[in-house]
């Protein structure tokens, strides 16, 4: 299909589609009027050219799964103080040269899933994600989206109805294994992270607890592997890493939110005292 009926078809969905979808919603306009929308050109624009490249050349090695969230995916910009200010596609908040240049700033959530013996499960990202591929990490990493239901900054439940989502997508866990209303919004952190010279991250970083059995079903387009770690593991995996053994990757975020707070959280997590450590006020800044 030529350039210009690609781009002439996913603008038609998009104003046929998605547009009257979102205003649809009183409650969505009231709140999209109150923000400052910042995209840098029409959806067409942005996918029909990356500079002077036909969007049929963008990233050719780049997996058609990740292709397609890159492009569709709408991640929430916010401020260094977590206040939403737009919205931009999931590739270009991940351009390490926009984050540098743009100082793109977006919202995003890490789960860490413990199963009734307080085992942590971890995922290793599938060899196919654009950013930090075949790295061990935290049992899913990823976004709320510019959509309705995961703008909702009340309790964090924006932020707890992508977990929901995204844990579906990844690992096939069911929404009704891993109800919003059983997620811990424990705290916040802002970090930078170069991937491989073209991508990284530069996220406000929600850090949310759950307790569940349940059923995984990893998906092959995110997810290369996944293992439950008690704390003894979780430490000789990160011995590994520093000894660089087995050529053991972990990812930036993961290890920031290892060393500064898992272990602690994880002591008042078995000793039911969990509420006392949850701090939704401060947005830690870390390096």
């Amino acid at each position: 299909m030529a350039q210009s009926s690609i781009v002439a078809t996913l603008s038609r969905h998009f104003k046929r589609n998605i547009i009257p979808a979102l205003f649809a919603h009183s409650s969505f306009r009231s709140r999209s009027s109150s923000l400052s929308f910042r995209r840098k050109a029409p959806l067409s624009a942005s996918l029909s050219t990356m500079g002077e490249t036909p969007v049929a050349a963008v990233d050719a090695g780049m997996d058609a799964v990740q292709r397609r969230l890159m492009f569709d995916d709408e991640c929430i910009l916010v401020d260094e103080n977590d206040r939403a200010v737009g919205h931009e596609s999931k590739y270009n908040c991940h351009l390490w040269e926009k984050i540098e240049s743009e100082n793109l700033l977006h919202r995003a959530f890490s789960v860490f899933l413990f199963n009734s013996k307080y085992e942590s499960l971890l995922q290793q990202r599938s060899s196919t994600k654009v950013t930090f591929p075949l790295v061990w990490t935290n049992t899913c990493c990823s976004h709320p989206l510019y959509r309705e239901s995961e703008l909702i900054e009340e309790n964090a439940l924006g932020v707890r109805n992508a977990a929901q989502r995204k844990l579906l997508d990844e690992l096939g866990i069911l929404a009704q294994d891993v109800p919003v209303d059983q997620f811990t919004p424990l705290g916040r952190i802002l970090y930078k992270a170069p991937s491989d010279g073209k991508w990284g991250e530069h996220e406000v970083d929600y850090l949310l607890f759950i307790v569940r059995d349940v059923n995984v079903n990893p998906n092959p387009d995110e997810v290369a592997d996944i293992k439950y770690v008690n704390r003894d593991q979780l430490k000789e995996l990160l011995r590994k890493f520093d000894a660089g053994e087995e050529g053991l990757k972990l990812s930036p975020w993961f290890r920031l939110i290892v060393d500064n707070f898992l272990f602690k959280w994880w002591d008042h997590l078995e000793q039911g005292t969990l509420k006392e450590v949850i701090d939704m006020k401060t947005i830690h800044k870390l390096t």
